[in-house]
Formats: structure tokens, C-alpha cells, sequence
């Protein structure tokens, strides 16, 4: 076989160049740390550390997200402690409103802090998170979720959705509440109309001599309210008919008795309970039936009838309601015994309506840390992820420099050795040997 001199200064300096690129790129990988240099060192190494890349940014996403998530239930959670601690107030303040002893002065004094109170509660409930979002108002996160007109009404204008924040490849977080679940839903325990009527019309609805009155129904036992039939409240709504001046019968309005205008206490099969009042004109006697309380005030003479019905209209009502409800009736009502009961009623309603706020607030509050524990166990589950993401990434792309550095050194020796046999070779030529 011939070998020309072109060819074999060819073949030199292509082993010299291959030879030096292996030094060459051995050196690279020492200098940065990394095995793989471009996809075709191993490309099946390369796939898969783009995969794991993609991974990697996907879990920095997630994480970013658990922080948010994290600063925004916790901005809530701060706000529905600090609406917890102002309710708590203003149920003291409706105690001591309810004091037989307080003059309208002292009441009015009450009213005063109530109206501040009022107005904290209102900047609270339109709170605001580190991105000028309201927190309260579902979706609509740049609309104030809580107006009030010129009359003082309060209106909820937000909608009732959750915003959500992905956590983990299958899992969303609510990262808010709105205010209309937390504060506004909130069971009214005066729910219930009371109405005097005379059952043979066209009489007045209490007859002469009476002086009976009887307060706002209120529902004080929500289980007993609302137990299964037939040991419910009815549907219809209860009739309490005084038989005497001393006795009375409660029956359901949906089946009620034939009641005549006085005698003894009536005994019926549609008679759902019997009650007594005291011999002190004086004093208030309470009708407890099912759940509802019912304060009669005065003397009866006998054939009085009140009927206590169900106000579709009046199922729910907001906290700030609660709140102006009270102030306005310590702000307008007079010093005298029908103000005085006008007061006691207020007040009983305010305290349940109130109980039943901050048991909603504490619910929502419950939920905010049931959201954090699993923002803290996903955290914990990102962060191993992520650390064995890393790891893998690592076994993948960083430079063994032991076995680099050996290579490198054999490397340069056969890249020496090369040079030594080129400079040999090159001067193999017929010329030398004429003389």
C-alpha cells in the first residue's frame, strides 16, 4: 500500500488536532465541574436532565406559591383574630348595655363606643393584602367588598368565590375566604315575627283591660330549633292563646284548636304544650318552646293570642348589622318601661347574633390553619423533592475530578507522544539519503 507524503502529513495533523481536542475538552470539564458539555457527550444523560431541569422549575414555581399562599392566609388569619378581639368587645359592651341599672345617658355612652367599633369592624372586613387586593371579596380582588349607603346599610358587593393557588401537581389551596361566608351568613336568632291577633275579628287584637305584651321571638337553642320532626319548631309557626288570666296554651298554627274566649286552661289534642304565668304583674315570664324564648310583660285578662311565624326575609343577617342594630336602640330609645323592654330585646338579639359571628369567624380561622398545616407539610414534601431532584441532576452532569484529572494526564501524554512521532515522520523523506 502507498502512502503518499501528503497523506501522511495529513494523518499527523489530524491525530494532533483529535488529540488536542481530548485535552482541550478534558480541561473544559475540569475548569466547569461538568461531565456534559453539549448533548452529544451523552444523550441520553442530556434528555434526561432536561427533564429533571423542567422538574426543578416546576418545584420553584410550587414553592414560590406556598410562600404567597403562606403570606396571605397568614394576613388573614391576623385579621379575623383582630375581628374576633373587637366582637368580644362589643358583646361586653351589649352586657353592659343591658343593664337594668344604666341610665339613656350611661346607654348612650355605649352607643358611642359601639359606633366606634362599628366603623373598625368595617375597615376590617375591607382589609387589604400586600398586593392592594381585598381579602374579603372572593374573585374580585380590586372591588371593596362592604359599602354603606348615606343610611348607614351595609351591603356586601363581592362575589362569593375562593381565589386558589397551585401547591403541588394535583393539589390547588383557597389562599382567601369571602366576606360574605364569614360575615355576612351569619344565623339571626330574631328570625322570628310576633304578632297579637284576635282570633273572632273584628275584635281588637288584645281585649279591654289587657295590658300583655309580648317581646321579638328569639331563638336561643338552634338543636332544639331545628331537631327532626315531629320535635321541631313548626313550619307554620306556633299560636300561644291565654285560656286565663293566669293560664296559656301554645299550638302549631298549621292545626290549631278551637279556642273559646276564656275558661279554664284548654286542653286540646292539637295542644302542643301548657304554661302558667307567675302572680307578679311586675316581672317578665318567659315562654321557652323549642328553641324559641318569648318574653310576656303586663297582665293578661284571658283570651289573648300572639302568633310567632318564620320571616324568610330575615334568616340571615351580617355582623355589622348586629352592630348598628344595637347602637341605633341605645341611641333612640327613651328611659321608660316600654323602652326599657325595647332594650332588654336588643340586647338578647345582639348577644346570639353575635355568639353566632364569632363561632363563624372561629370556623374560618379553624380552616386558615388547617390550610396552613398542609401549606407546611407541602413545603416539607417540595424541599425533599427538590434535594433529590438536585442530587439526581448531579450524578448526571458534575465531573468525577479524580478520573478527569488521571485522563487528563494520560491524555497529555499520548498528545505528546503524537507531537514527538509527527516531528519524526515528517522528516522521513527520500531527499535526506542524496548525497
Amino acid at each position: 500500500m502507498r502512502i503518499s507524503t501528503v497523506q501522511a502529513f495529513n494523518n499527523g495533523v489530524q491525530g494532533l488536532q483529535r488529540n488536542y481536542g481530548n485535552v482541550t475538552r478534558t480541561q473544559e470539564q475540569i475548569s466547569t465541574g461538568n461531565r456534559i458539555l453539549t448533548p452529544a457527550d451523552d444523550p441520553v444523560a442530556s434528555v434526561r436532565l432536561l427533564q429533571l431541569e423542567q422538574q426543578q422549575n416546576v418545584l420553584t414555581q410550587y414553592a414560590d406559591n406556598l410562600t404567597a399562599a403562606t403570606n396571605s392566609l397568614t394576613q388573614e388569619e391576623s385579621t379575623l383574630n383582630a375581628v374576633n378581639n373587637i366582637l368580644q368587645r362589643v358583646r361586653e359592651l351589649a352586657v353592659q348595655a343591658g343593664d337594668g341599672a344604666l341610665s339613656q345617658g350611661d346607654r348612650q355612652s355605649v352607643a358611642l363606643e359601639l359606633r366606634e367599633r362599628e366603623d373598625e369592624l368595617f375597615a376590617l372586613f375591607n382589609s387589604r393584602n400586600a398586593r392592594g387586593e381585598y381579602l374579603f371579596s372572593g374573585f374580585q380582588g380590586k372591588t371593596q367588598p362592604f359599602v354603606r349607603d348615606a343610611a348607614g346599610n351595609y351591603s356586601y358587593v363581592g362575589d362569593e368565590g375562593q381565589r386558589e393557588l397551585q401547591i403541588a401537581s394535583s393539589l390547588s389551596l383557597p389562599i382567601n375566604d369571602n366576606g360574605k361566608k364569614l360575615f355576612e351568613n351569619i344565623i339571626n336568632a330574631g328570625r322570628l315575627d310576633g304578632l297579637a291577633v284576635a282570633p273572632p275579628a273584628p275584635l281588637p287584637a288584645l281585649p279591654p283591660g289587657s295590658t300583655l305584651t309580648a317581646s321579638a321571638p328569639l331563638v336561643q337553642d338552634e338543636v332544639a330549633f331545628s331537631a327532626a320532626p315531629p320535635n321541631n319548631f313548626p313550619d307554620a309557626g306556633i299560636g300561644v292563646h291565654f285560656t286565663s288570666a293566669t293560664d296559656y296554651v301554645v299550638y302549631d298554627l298549621a292545626a290549631p284548636p278551637a279556642f273559646p274566649v276564656s275558661g279554664p286552661p284548654f286542653v286540646d289534642p292539637n295542644v302542643l304544650a301548657n304554661g302558667q304565668l307567675d302572680d307578679d304583674p311586675n316581672s317578665s315570664d318567659q315562654l321557652v318552646f323549642r328553641g324559641v324564648s318569648v318574653m310576656f310583660d303586663g297582665t293578661p285578662v284571658g283570651s289573648e293570642t300572639f302568633e310567632f311565624t318564620l320571616d324568610p326575609t330575615q334568616q340571615k343577617q351580617g355582623i355589622l348589622e348586629t352592630v348598628k342594630a344595637l347602637r341605633m336602640t341605645l341611641e333612640t330609645t327613651v328611659d321608660t318601661p316600654a323602652g326599657n323592654r325595647a332594650i332588654r330585646d336588643a340586647v338578647a338579639v345582639a348577644l346570639s347574633n353575635l355568639d353566632h359571628g364569632m363561632t363563624t369567624v372561629d370556623a374560618g380561622r379553624g380552616e386558615i390553619g388547617a390550610r396552613l398545616n398542609v401549606i407546611e407539610s407541602s413545603q416539607t414534601d417540595n424541599e425533599e423533592v427538590s434535594l433529590v431532584n438536585k442530587a439526581v441532576q448531579a450524578d448526571l452532569r458534575e465531573l468525577d475530578y479524580a478520573e478527569a484529572l488521571s485522563r487528563l494526564s494520560f491524555q497529555s501524554i499520548i498528545l505528546e507522544a503524537a507531537q514527538q512521532s509527527y516531528v519524526k515522520i515528517s522528516n522521513l523523506n527520500l531527499f535526506n539519503q542524496l548525497r
